[in-house]
């Protein structure tokens, strides 16, 4: 029975550390597209997420005129997912959140083409 207790409460201390993430915001920084050839193209980048639960819906792209809808996104823990489209090109992140920070890989796919890019965005609003 104590077992079951001290079980009971673990359970509930998590569910409120991970109701307690909010990523909901704008979040801009830097976005380094990697070339075929090796070479780093510097840009842009700025993320307006809204959460919901685990759920994370709203934009992505290179500045807030260009703005691409997020079609499948979550957070579990610290670890985000997101995926979006340019015309027919997918866009898939994988992303870890660290405290005001959200840094990780971002790759896309389509068209007869890839890229594969690192992303360091900090919290702004």
């Amino acid at each position: 029975m104590r077992a079951l207790l001290c079980l009971l409460v673990l359970v509930a201390v998590a569910g409120s550390a991970a109701a307690d993430v909010d990523v909901t915001g704008k979040w801009s920084g830097s976005f380094n597209v990697s070339g075929p050839d090796g070479q780093t193209k510097e840009s842009t980048a700025v993320l307006l997420l809204k959460q919901n639960g685990t759920e994370i819906t709203g934009s992505v792209g290179p500045n807030e005129g260009e703005q691409h809808e997020i079609t499948r996104g979550k957070i579990e823990g610290d670890k985000i997912t997101l995926e979006s489209a340019d015309g027919g090109v997918v866009i898939k992140f994988d992303l870890m959140l660290d405290g005001g920070r959200i840094t990780g890989d971002v790759n896309a796919a389509g068209e007869g083409r890839t890229m594969k890019a690192k992303i360091d965005v900090k919290r702004t609003k």
